[in-house]
């Protein structure tokens, strides 16, 4: 997704307690930036946040690591974590918000920091052939995943894009995970729990069925 520069995202997330200015520095004791033993979720992509704000709201057991390539989304992420927390009273202890290239993500996270569940929600197609390298569920990219995952890691993948998804698909059989569940219209699928996010609920409203997977290691 495209983001105008915010001037003012840098100078917010750098004042905020969960934002982690150097995360090459926490590569194997996440625990420690959380400051308990409980289990770390990770998204990659994460955008807006709205999605990983709802869960760890939901979720307050459960620590989450929100991982994404450019700072002015990340900023706009921290507002929407702030406001979906607000009515709560308090902010997130469980969440880490973490700028990175997910193509050196096995460079902040380490098998040490035990991540059991990984979501990957309406990544950029790429549907350019000689683009495709860069999906977030490209084989080399699932494969690299698996240095930092656990043996019985699961993936939870969503999308509106025909052509990733039937790709991705074939993606994870390369790559050796087995999938689990299938479905091209979540929404009327037995699947509960989901987490409308801001892309899932305009391509819904757009006709657009979504395509899901659950994957394990």
């Amino acid at each position: 997704m495209r983001i105008r520069k915010k001037k003012w995202a840098e100078p917010e997330l750098r004042e905020c307690r969960y934002y982690v200015q150097d995360p090459e520095s926490r590569r194997g004791r996440w625990r420690e930036f959380f400051g308990n033993d409980r289990p770390i979720e990770l998204e990659i992509g994460c955008g807006k946040c709205t999605f990983i704000a709802e869960k760890a709201l939901r979720d307050p057991d459960t620590n989450f690591i929100a991982v994404d390539i450019k700072n002015d989304m990340l900023g706009v992420g921290r507002r929407n974590i702030e406001k979906i927390f607000e009515p709560s009273g308090h902010s997130p202890t469980n969440i880490a918000l973490v700028r990175f290239n997910v193509e050196q993500l096995d460079l902040v996270i380490a098998p040490e920091d035990g991540i059991g569940t990984m979501y990957i929600n309406f990544c950029n197609p790429w549907p350019r052939l000689k683009h495709n390298k860069r999906r977030l569920t490209y084989p080399k990219k699932l494969m690299m995943y698996k240095r930092f995952l656990t043996p019985d890691a699961k993936i939870f993948f969503k999308t509106d894009d025909d052509g990733l998804f039937n790709d991705s698909l074939e993606y994870f059989h390369t790559a050796g995970y087995e999938i689990t569940y299938i479905t091209r219209d979540l929404h009327n699928s037995p699947v509960t729990g989901n987490i409308v996010t801001e892309h899932e609920k305009m391509f819904s409203d757009e006709g657009i069925p979504i395509k899901y997977l659950e994957a394990k290691v």
